[in-house]
């Protein structure tokens, strides 16, 4: 055996260690053991074979609590049955794609597992786009029928055409518009339908930032031993109580509702983030992990101090962060709070996971992205696709067993060979840790030189006076470009634009001082806490031209 494998062999010793430590997987007695096989066999290892899993071994721990209570694990596959046969019985099988509009709650959880019982594929559709986006996406998408929370069913009224549609959350007390998940399930048998032909896949829209959301299709895990290892370097244990404010529909928030299916957990549903209802929630539920954005680590901070410690949220292991990029002054600000309990996942809708940074890290090293898991591969590529050295920028690929299978419009992505890219550039330190630069689409040439304008933005944020941030770059006639920084101040501080330029110029060469400085109450963002960078070129005089919708501006906090 080479030193190589050797030392992978020990690498994945040392998580098999940890896994059997944490119980993230429960002894099977042998006679259940035939059980677990034919939930693979049927389903592959996804959502479905979970809960027809944890039916037969654990049956009565409560899989999900939302605001109409909660649900056992038999209760979810029983339900997922019922409605997967009224699906049926309209027409929805093998192949079919059914878009998902729900808000998190039950009824996301419902609809998606069982149209995977059907061998049908969950497009999971963004709660804050706007009406004609969402129409358009369907249709770019040629979804089969909709399921949707009755407050959107006003936007999409025109779009359903004759595709069969169904209601998730119910508004109306009385004459809904649409026939209900829950009365499809009404005459329906527990038994589950037969095997579906093909295992369901999983669409998860890109976030639609810089451009039209495309659909990226994931199919079944090729193996668990990747998945296993990311799970390794976050503290998941079993039978968890997991507080998903992350929305569902993305790929960070969904992974994890996974997670706690796969662990036999609690998935504790909100339908809206409110930063106070999460220190009740904790508190109540006894939350083990909270799953988030970075943006609502900042709303949880917003709240007053006093009032903020009047809850017990002692109970929390780990908050674990992603979708967007977390700055290290928040980082440090929320451990400082909350103890060391925060991990952020570096990755995208293509690539799943990059890197985690874990307390150590991100304490030892403010803003780093982390390290590769144990089966992942990182590399930081130039231009030619050959290493960069350390410390040195170039783009970022990785490879491991759930990258994408492609866009489902037939889109190329940035792959070389089995590497896939995800759009970033970065740099690894001396030590492996991953510190992001900037977007590739985002580097602009000012006077010849080279600017990312997160690196401006990671300056601006230390100012005490400064909120939050963001710094784009815009056509300029004299320097080829220039940059335009955007900043929302702190309540009780008065900043202009000098005292903002004056910092930056302090700690960063003068070309990447911003030429113009803008205050704002709020910065736009969409509903994953993404900064909706495109809305700000208009101060600059630039429209991007590339979204013919565009994405509904949402502050996290309020949607």
């Amino acid at each position: 055996m080479s030193g190589r494998a050797k030392a992978a062999r020990k690498r994945y010793a040392e998580i098999a260690r940890t896994i059997a430590a944490s119980k993230m997987v429960r002894f099977v007695p042998p006679n259940r053991l035939w059980e677990v096989k034919r939930a693979f066999d049927k389903y592959g290892p996804t959502q479905p074979a979970g809960y027809k899993i944890n039916a037969k071994i654990s049956p009565d721990v409560v899989a999900i609590i939302d605001e109409l209570g909660q649900l056992t694990h038999k209760e979810v596959h029983e339900q997922t049955n019922q409605i997967a046969r009224g699906l049926a019985a309209q027409g929805i099988g093998n192949g079919s794609r059914v878009a998902i509009l729900c808000r998190n709650s039950r009824w996301f959880a419902l609809a998606f597992v069982a149209t995977l019982k059907l061998g049908a594929d969950g497009l999971l559709l963004n709660t804050a786009f706007a009406g004609p986006q969402l129409a358009q996406v369907i249709e770019d998408q040629d979804a089969d029928a909709v399921i949707m929370d009755e407050e959107y069913f006003p936007m999409l009224q025109d779009a359903l055409g004759d595709k069969p549609a169904f209601l998730g959350w119910v508004d109306s007390t009385e004459n809904p518009p649409l026939p209900s998940l829950d009365s499809l399930r009404d005459g329906q048998s527990i038994e589950e339908p037969p095997a579906p032909e093909r295992t369901g896949r999983t669409i998860i829209l890109t976030s639609g930032t810089t451009g039209k959301p495309k659909g990226a299709a994931r199919a079944e895990p090729k193996g668990l031993k990747d998945l296993l290892a990311v799970a390794a370097t976050i503290p998941y244990r079993r039978g968890d109580r997991m507080l998903v404010c992350a929305p569902l529909f993305h790929a960070w928030g969904f992974s994890n509702y996974t997670a706690s299916v796969m662990f036999a957990g609690t998935a504790v549903l909100r339908r809206r983030f409110d930063p106070e209802d999460v220190l009740k929630t904790i508190e109540r539920e006894q939350i083990d992990m909270q799953i988030v954005v970075p943006v609502m680590l900042q709303r949880m901070l917003d709240i007053p101090e006093a009032k903020r410690r009047t809850y017990n949220v002692s109970s929390l292991r780990a908050v674990c962060a992603s979708g967007s990029a977390l700055q290290g002054e928040l980082a440090s600000k929320f451990m400082d709070e909350f103890g060391d309990v925060l991990y952020n996942l570096y990755g995208s809708t293509e690539v799943a996971w990059a890197t985690v940074a874990g307390p150590e890290d991100m304490r030892a090293a403010p803003g780093t992205a982390g390290k590769a898991p144990t089966g992942t591969t990182l590399r930081i590529l130039d231009e030619e696709g050959n290493d960069v050295p350390v410390g040195e920028t170039g783009q970022i690929f990785v490879q491991h067993d759930m990258i994408f299978e492609g866009y489902t419009g037939g889109e190329q992505a940035n792959r070389l060979g089995h590497l896939a890219g995800t759009g970033d550039v970065g740099h690894i330190d001396e030590n492996g840790r991953l510190f992001i630069d900037g977007r590739i689409d985002e580097m602009i040439i000012s006077g010849g030189e080279n600017v990312y304008p997160i690196e401006v933005e990671d300056i601006i944020a230390i100012h005490d006076g400064v909120y939050e941030t963001a710094v784009i770059g815009v056509d300029d006639e004299e320097f080829g470009a220039r940059l335009l920084a955007f900043v929302v101040v702190n309540e009780g501080h008065d900043l202009d634009e000098s005292e903002i330029k004056s910092h930056v110029k302090t700690h960063l060469a003068n070309f990447k001082v911003p030429r113009e400085v803008f205050f704002l109450e709020e910065l736009p963002r969409n509903a994953t806490g993404k900064i909706l960078k495109r809305n700000l070129q208009e101060h600059g005089g630039v429209i991007d031209s590339t979204d013919d919708e565009p994405e509904e501006s949402v502050v996290v906090a309020d949607s």
